[in-house]
């Protein structure tokens, strides 16, 4: 029996969950169904064990402020990170305040970001950014030092241990968040469910295949138990991260062309001690290494994950063929084509000092993986830390006019010409920005609809269509409400009360 139905969501996770949350509150009527190869939700990228959980703002991140050649920066990048993400908070604060999502404490924590660096190369970095940075609306209230008593007061596990003589400055925001996307996706998609969604798990879908009446018709294959019954769809999501290469390339549209993935895998060190625990609450990151990729730019940071508090240090690289951390060594084999293999070739050659630095990420011993970590944190203790196998993330490669192909950072939009079908590749910051993301789908896939949407969303969204950071008592406002309703001033365990000083020397 073939039933037809209007919305696919292939991928149970952060993606699939805020694009069905959208479209129910934007068409109640349409028919939405999900599919998730694994037993639940949320257990791939969105998981909080697969990630570090940062609600990605730019605030502590430097690879959204990167040097040029002369030695100058701009805020552009980091300010749209930043806009993007508020659009995150803001819709998950008006689904608290509406019921939607219950109480925020259960997927989202406020927790300082810092960046922290050492040497006078870094520091002279850090402290030109943080000029730059202070004075844009969205970043109100940073603060800079170069001082170790107030680091140490922000940070206290980043100072003792250290040499007095070696530079030193950090940066810090106390608008930065610890986000649990897996909870998150999990809170959206059941409510989904209460409304009559359907969310199918131990299901995949092997293929689609567009038919001649503009519908796509899903192949699937029940992993445990009975497999549903055709399937056909009005309009296809594909949100199943590093799997969705291989269904884009199957669905045969011709904008998936000259994609191809490189996967990197990710590891942390993490500790559970409440003693080294309670001695650090903060997002910290560092600068990457020469070639590291924008993942693995090194950081140590506070996860709340069920109420429960731990810290983590990494991300450390790796590769495997994989495309998903539950996936099959084959899948990058499986993806390499015609159309994209001379860009993979020219990615790769452009791109030596990757390949160079994921090599010597996987041969890393044990010690040098605590040495990384005690450059941070000086006096770790190696029995406090133990290493776990975080989520599989896919770098995108593609055509490019002048190099023949180029490395993607970022998370990259693939939409069909006709607007039925969307996908999502690439990685950071990824879920932080699922709501612009989809946003940028529906501008792109349902263009007749969005004059008769843009009331609910700008209600469900108040700066939707506006820019914050042109504006500052429009960005005070909003950061002020979506702090007061996700209740991100109310847990005073994470919330810092040391020494404040807007700029140290």
């Amino acid at each position: 029996m073939t039933k037809t139905i209007d919305v696919a969501l292939i991928g149970g996770g952060i993606m699939s969950a805020t694009l069905g949350a959208l479209l129910h509150r934007l068409e109640p009527s349409w028919s939405i169904e999900v599919f998730e190869r694994l037993s639940e939700v949320g257990l791939e990228s969105s998981n909080p064990w697969n990630n570090a959980g940062t609600g990605h703002a730019a605030l502590c991140e430097l690879n959204y402020m990167p040097e040029g050649p002369d030695g100058t920066m701009t805020t552009d990048k980091a300010v749209d990170i930043n806009e993007q993400f508020q659009l995150s908070r803001q819709l998950w604060a008006t689904f608290v305040e509406d019921g939607t999502l219950p109480d925020p404490r259960g997927f989202i924590s406020p927790t300082p970001h810092m960046t922290f660096v050492w040497g006078e190369a870094n520091v002279d970095y850090l402290r030109r950014r943080w000029e730059l940075l202070k004075d844009e609306p969205l970043f109100a209230g940073i603060e800079y030092s170069e001082d170790a008593e107030v680091i140490r007061g922000w940070a206290p596990t980043l100072i003792p241990g250290r040499k007095k003589s070696q530079p030193i400055a950090a940066t810090r925001s106390t608008d930065g968040t610890d986000v649990d996307f897996g909870a998150l996706t999990r809170m959206l998609l059941g409510r989904l469910q209460e409304d009559g969604a359907v969310v199918h798990t131990d299901v995949t879908v092997k293929g689609l295949k567009r038919l001649p009446d503009g519908e796509w018709h899903l192949r699937l294959r029940r992993e445990v138990g009975q497999t549903p019954g055709e399937v056909r769809a009005r309009f296809v999501f594909v949100g199943a991260g590093g799997g969705a290469l291989k269904l884009l390339q199957k669905s045969g549209i011709p904008e998936a062309k000259g994609y191809a993935g490189f996967p990197i895998t990710g590891a942390f060190l993490r500790t559970d001690n409440p003693e080294v625990v309670a001695r650090h609450t903060a997002k910290v990151y560092g600068k990457a290494s020469v070639g590291a990729p924008p993942m693995s730019v090194p950081h140590l940071d506070t996860r709340v994950v069920e109420g429960e508090t731990s810290l983590l240090f990494g991300p450390y690289a790796g590769f495997s063929p994989k495309y998903l951390k539950t996936g099959s060594y084959t899948d990058m084999f499986e993806t390499i084509k015609g159309h994209n293999l001379y860009p993979m070739i020219r990615a790769g050659l452009a791109n030596l000092d990757l390949v160079g630095y994921l090599l010597g990420e996987v041969f890393a011993s044990r010690k040098q993986r605590l040495d990384a970590l005690r450059e941070f944190m000086p006096e770790a203790r190696d029995e406090d830390w133990r290493l776990i196998t975080a989520g599989q993330r896919v770098q995108v490669m593609k055509k490019d006019p002048q190099k023949g192909g180029v490395l993607q950072f970022g998370t990259e939009v693939v939409t069909g010409a006709d607007g039925t079908i969307a996908g999502l590749l690439g990685a950071s910051p990824g879920a932080s920005t699922a709501v612009h993301i989809m946003l940028t789908i529906f501008e792109r896939c349902f263009p007749e609809r969005m004059p008769a949407w843009r009331q609910t969303l700008r209600e469900l969204i108040p700066s939707y269509g506006t820019k914050l950071n042109d504006d500052p008592e429009a960005a005070r406002a909003a950061l002020a409400r979506t702090a007061r309703v996700l209740r991100l001033t109310e847990e005073p365990a994470l919330e810092a009360a040391q020494p404040t000083a807007r700029a140290t020397a």
